[in-house]
């Protein structure tokens, strides 16, 4: 049985894929800090789930213990490592830009190094749309520059695509890099906004809307993500024939919806789905964000035949059915 790594297991993109790969038959080792960046309890839950299943090990680990994560791999015998752990979040990055060195760079650079020691067969890792920055030219294409980020965050996700491309290159590693578009669905992170809108608008409370609500994001459901994911895994890259300037074994691919929406239009969206009208504050952008994303999945769609299309009416009716039942609200 194939063993697959997944770092963040206990995340929301990585509590999905495992489950997914463990209902597929895949042996899954887990790891994760459990950090309290967001509401442990919610990991916890996540991680309950993943316990019930025969062929999930799970280990308590950060990615900035060098030592560990290689006795980790040194221990057991991976075939493939799908890396999702880092600290998230565009805005928190401006409060404790230390936690993003730490997981983000360091943690990376540990995973890259215990990949080149082992004899991995692919690293997958989750980069973000946050790299294009305040990019005009839309839709974002891998294709294009992404030398301006606008928040450490991003910064640190660029990094970890230079990383993975010079490992690829010295050490002939397999390496597929993901840039996610604004993920959301079941089990999600309660730091997103569509999270808070939720929340808040059931408690009565006034939501912030920022950018008079004027900001377009690619919302991407989760499980459009998880199945990209799981055919980017199978697809192991070979060395570039049509990059004149790298013959790495290295890849990148968007991974969104193809279809901003307007933030206000999303509001709308959940108050529809809950019921409830919401009271809103309209205030400025905020240091960091950006006006709109949007993907370019062509590149995507022509290497594993599929890209994401959930629309978000049903992608928001299934987050407030589980948002309802979980929190018994």
């Amino acid at each position: 049985m194939e063993t697959i790594l997944i770092t963040g297991s206990s995340g929301f993109i990585g509590f999905h894929l495992s489950q997914r790969l463990l209902n597929d038959g895949y042996s899954v080792i887990g790891i994760d800090n459990m950090n309290d960046y967001y509401d442990v309890s919610l990991k916890q839950a996540r991680l309950e789930i993943l316990k019930q299943h025969h062929n999930f090990q799970f280990f308590l680990l950060d990615l900035v213990d060098r030592i560990s994560i290689m006795n980790l791999f040194k221990e057991n015998k991976i075939t493939t490592v799908v890396n999702l752990a880092a600290q998230a979040g565009v805005r928190y990055s401006l409060e404790n830009p230390h936690a993003y060195v730490d997981s983000n760079l360091i943690g990376f650079v540990n995973i890259l190094e215990a990949c080149r020691h082992h004899n991995i067969q692919h690293l997958v890792y989750a980069s973000s749309s946050s790299v294009y920055g305040a990019n005009k030219k839309i839709p974002f294409s891998t294709q294009d520059n992404v030398d301006n980020p606008v928040s450490l965050y991003a910064a640190t996700k660029k990094a970890n695509e230079l990383m993975a491309h010079t490992y690829s290159h010295l050490y002939n590693i397999p390496t597929t890099g993901l840039r996610f578009f604004t993920v959301y669905g079941t089990y999600g992170r309660p730091d997103m906004a569509y999270f808070i809108f939720t929340k808040n608008i059931l408690e009565g409370k006034k939501i912030k809307v920022f950018n008079y609500g004027d900001m377009q994001r690619d919302f991407t459901y989760i499980d459009d993500i998880i199945e990209g994911v799981v055919r980017v895994m199978k697809q192991i890259p070979t060395p570039q024939t049509d990059n004149p300037n790298s013959k790495a074994p290295y890849r990148l691919y968007n991974i969104g919806n193809n279809k901003p929406v307007k933030l206000i239009d999303f509001i709308t969206t959940i108050e529809k789905s809950l019921g409830v009208t919401a009271e809103k504050e309209f205030l400025p952008i905020q240091p960091g964000d950006v006006p709109i994303t949007y993907a370019d999945v062509d590149d995507l769609y022509k290497s594993v035949g599929f890209k994401p299309s959930t629309p978000i009416e049903k992608g928001i009716d299934e987050f407030v059915k589980w948002y309802r039942e979980f929190y018994q609200n």
